[in-house]
């Protein structure tokens, strides 16, 4: 690397936010970039470690030490170029990825590893101002046609990579406008949705074709699909949400997180309300069940729509505040963290089991009844129980229920195919092999979440590149579909 001792002189330097007061008044991005200067100290930090674990532990296998020294060198255009090499939307992963890579760096022994998101962001967000990034048009057409369904992560890096490779290709989204689940599940305020909108105009000047509002499986029978496409590919989201079955479940004011992150982008994004549809936290005390990144999401969104309170409970014990280094590194480990949305203001419990929802007597939502837990190891096996006489009562207008997703939507799409699932109900498809990402009906691929099951927006970019190298394969071996 350029600057050997950059790892010894430099001290690590990261974005910083703007001020929680202000934050919550707005649901624009509030993250403050470094200067290039100080990009450039950073990438100076990346040490000659000989194991760049970092590629280890990132998903996209981002070539990571390369655009760091790229960076600091000052030539940020070549820096691009390598960042693209392996990831078709650094812009996603910079803003939203948890930097697993991160956690493998080698100064992260110490808990000092290089700033590698925000370094990623920030040649990402340089190359658009620049004007760097611009279509990769194919300059020859192979008169294959690709159906990629779903636009997510999954499906616009498998529409893009297929497009390139000279085919025509068009991506269905059931939801009004493309992007999937960066589109409306996670808040503007981590994701400005122009950021996917200068993408999608690339990937149509690629040839790309968009067509949202379309569900495969109810607007577009599937047997339409397969007669008038050579490849079809699944790449929608794990949909369904795990629900709680307790006592009061169907009150008013009980939701699933994704239908109140939902609501509140529609609203943000067109500025309008449809009153059956929006969800709003303001004024109530809101209850979040479920400790992970969209339980956060809640808590943000709650907060800037001026709730009373936020509460976010977790059945599991709270993580240890530092992992032992000896034992986890350079694995992503399990310890205390802490989002900027929890950051924000929000009562956070652990242990805690929802036993039932409160009815007022009219229907709605007054409370939420909890019982503490505690965890045994027993056998190796982790065993819950609980803890008696230690009920207690939290008072709640709205419940969000973010407890993760258990699989597909099984209904319309996946049912009218027929394509056999394993045994946790994701579509069944490998990733290795002669059979790489083929599902059980010849000419149908799946990736991302739907095959995998719930995971990060950088694993769905990762599936939808390798299943694209897969279909190119399959495409450039197979004959042209007839009168279509």
């Amino acid at each position: 690397m350029g600057k050997v001792n950059g790892f010894i002189e430099i001290d690590r330097k990261d974005r910083k936010y703007e001020s929680v007061e202000s934050r919550k008044l707005h649901f624009n991005e509030f993250v403050i970039p470094l200067t290039n200067g100080e990009l450039r100290a950073q990438g100076a930090r990346c040490m000659d470690c000989g194991i760049p674990f970092c590629h280890m532990g990132c998903p996209v296998n981002n070539i990571i030490p390369d655009w760091n020294d790229l960076v600091y060198r000052d030539d940020w255009k070549t820096a691009s170029a390598v960042l693209h090499s392996t990831n078709n939307f650094p812009e996603f992963t910079g803003r939203i990825c948890p930097a697993p890579c991160e956690a493998s760096c080698t100064l992260n022994i110490d808990d000092n590893p290089v700033t590698i998101k925000t370094i990623e962001y920030s040649i990402v967000e340089r190359a658009w101002e620049e004007g760097w990034i611009q279509p990769q048009i194919p300059k020859h057409r192979s008169g294959k046609k690709a159906a990629v369904i779903g636009s997510g992560p999954a499906g616009l890096a498998c529409a893009q990579q297929l497009a390139r490779a000279g085919h025509t290709v068009s991506l269905y989204e059931k939801q009004p406008r493309s992007g999937g689940l960066l589109r409306y599940g996670i808040p503007d305020f981590k994701l400005d949705k122009k950021v996917i909108d200068r993408r999608m105009a690339q990937m149509k000047a690629e040839g790309v074709k968009f067509h949202s509002g379309t569900h495969i499986g109810v607007d577009i029978p599937v047997e339409w699909m397969l007669e008038n496409f050579d490849a079809v590919i699944l790449a929608g989201g794990s949909e369904k949400p795990r629900d709680l079955p307790v006592p009061g479940r169907s009150l008013n004011g009980v939701h699933f997180a994704m239908d109140f992150l939902r609501s509140n982008t529609r609203k943000v994004q067109t500025n309008t309300v449809v009153d059956q549809e929006y969800i709003s936290a303001e004024g109530k005390h809101v209850v979040v069940i479920g400790g992970g990144d969209t339980g956060s999401d809640c808590i943000g969104t709650s907060l800037r729509q001026k709730a009373q309170s936020v509460t976010q409970i977790e059945i599991l014990s709270q993580p240890p505040e530092k992992e032992d280094k000896a034992l986890t590194w350079p694995n992503w480990p399990h310890k205390m963290r802490t989002s900027s949305s929890q950051e924000e203001g929000c009562d956070r419990m652990w242990d805690v089991m929802t036993k039932e929802f409160v009815d007022d007597g009219l229907g709605n939502l007054c409370a939420v009844k909890c019982i503490k837990v505690a965890w045994d190891n027993v056998d190796g096996q982790w065993e819950m129980k609980e803890i008696e006489g230690s009920e207690f009562q939290l008072k709640a207008d709205l419940v969000t229920l973010a407890m993760g997703f258990v699989h597909p939507v099984h209904e319309n799409l996946l049912e009218a195919l027929g394509v056999e699932k394993d045994d946790r109900g994701n579509v069944k498809a490998q990733t290795q092999g002669v059979n790489a990402y083929q599902t059980s009906l010849h000419g149908v691929f799946s990736a991302g979440d739907m095959r995998r099951g719930q995971s990060l927006v950088v694993w769905a970019i990762h599936e939808g590149r390798q299943c694209a190298e897969v279909v190119d394969h399959y495409l450039r071996t197979q004959k042209v579909v007839e009168g279509s």
